[in-house]
Formats: structure tokens, sequence, C-alpha cells
């Protein structure tokens, strides 16, 4: 223990002021460290209380509310775009209009074939034939852009005008 008093004796002057230097050092640390740790409290009370004055678990609740009531009103207007789309399959969709003079003694083409078909080739085929003492009107059916009963050539015309319009 002697030679700690001897050392002590010998360097006291040193000792205490590399003892006042770590200490002016750790209050300096301290006091950056101190000055770090209140910004830091006040941004996580400015985080927990949050822009509409609630506090953080409030704010993301009520997000999380509002998530699923969009995801909710998403899935209804998913559904309803399917009925939608399976209700405008069975719709007018494409139109075909053919006008034509199909007697020499009638002027102008007032006899027309139309083609009035869904999504899926399906319709009717109507044709009037305009003459000077009377007019006749046909309707057939078309089932997948076909019909069953024999087509003139501007019904067929009109079917091909119709189909070059679907989507």
């Amino acid at each position: 223990m002697e030679w700690f008093y001897a050392f002590h004796q010998r360097y006291a002057a040193e000792l205490w002021l590399g003892l006042t230097i770590v200490v002016i050092f750790a209050l300096a640390w301290l006091t950056v460290a101190q000055m770090r740790m209140n910004r830091m409290i006040k941004q996580y009370r400015k985080l927990m209380t949050g822009a509409s004055g609630g506090n953080l678990e409030q704010i993301l609740n009520e997000h999380i509310a509002q998530v699923r009531d969009t995801a909710s009103q998403v899935e209804k207007l998913n559904r309803l775009a399917g009925q939608m789309e399976k209700t405008l399959r069975h719709s007018l969709q494409s139109l075909g209009v053919v006008r034509f003079n199909p007697f020499s003694d009638v002027g102008g083409d007032q006899s027309f074939a139309i083609a009035l078909v869904d999504g899926n080739g399906n319709g009717v085929v109507i044709s009037s034939l305009y003459g000077r003492h009377d007019v006749k009107v046909y309707a057939k059916p078309l089932k997948k852009w076909e019909s069953e009963y024999t087509l003139t050539d501007e019904e067929k015309e009109a079917i091909a005008h119709a189909f070059k319009q679907r989507g």
C-alpha cells in the first residue's frame, strides 16, 4: 500500500487533472445524451398524440377500420361488376344495318336487313322488303352468329357488320 501512497504523492496533480478532464468529458457526453433523449421524448409524445389529438393506438384502430370498410366495399363492387358483366353478355351489343333495293320498279333503298346481336352472338335478323303495294317483314333468330334459316346476302352482310362491332 505504500507504493500507492508514494505514487499518489508523486503524481497527485496529474491524477487530479486527468480525473477532472474525464469528469468534464463525462458531463459533456451526459449533457448531449440528455438533449438527444429530450428531443426523442418530444418526438415520441408528438407521434403518440397524433395529428387529430388522439393517441396513436386510437388513430391506428380507426385506420384499420377504414381499411376493412374499404375492402368490404371493394368486394361488393367486384360482385356487382360480375353481375353486370353477366347481364351485359345478354344485352344488345352489336348492330348491323344494310339498306337495299330488291325490286327494280321501286326507287330508293327502302328495304333493309338489321342484325341485333348480344355479346354471345345470339339475337335476331329482321328483314323488310318494301314493294309498291306491300311491305313484307321477316325475322330469323341467330345463335352464335348463325341462323338455322336460310339467310339472304343482305342479312349475311348485316350480321357481318354486327360481328365487326363486337369488342
